[in-house]
């Protein structure tokens, strides 16, 4: 079983900056994809950004040149770096891993920005 434990979410005015981590530990013999997936009030879960295992990267249009998704694969770790943060991106923000061929979701983390 692998735990996901999100952190660094929080309230931020319009332009600002947060970051987002995303640690998984247990029985973990191979992390392949992880992403990070946002949903907002009334709205459907939507793809922000993703990393391969081989640091190849996806971002939503919406996302592209503010965020920057990174990973410490010794830390099994994935980052969400977001600048230049927008009230439309108020979300709840979901970081998503595929370890051992298994999706596992983590917690979730309130990202609110104000105008």
């Amino acid at each position: 079983q692998v735990q996901l434990v999100e952190s660094g979410g929080g309230l931020v005015q319009d332009g600002g900056s947060l970051r987002l981590s995303c640690a998984a530990s247990g029985s973990i013999f191979r992390l392949a994809a992880m992403g990070w997936y946002r949903q907002a009030p009334g709205k459907q879960r939507e793809l922000v950004a993703s990393i391969t295992s081989g640091s190849n990267t996806t971002y939503a249009d919406s996302v592209k040149g503010r965020f920057t998704i990174s990973r410490d694969n010794a830390k099994n770790t994935v980052y969400l770096q977001m600048n230049s943060l927008k009230p439309e991106d108020t979300a709840v923000y979901f970081c998503k891993v595929v370890a051992d061929f298994v999706v596992y979701w983590g917690q979730g983390s309130q990202v609110t920005v104000s105008s």
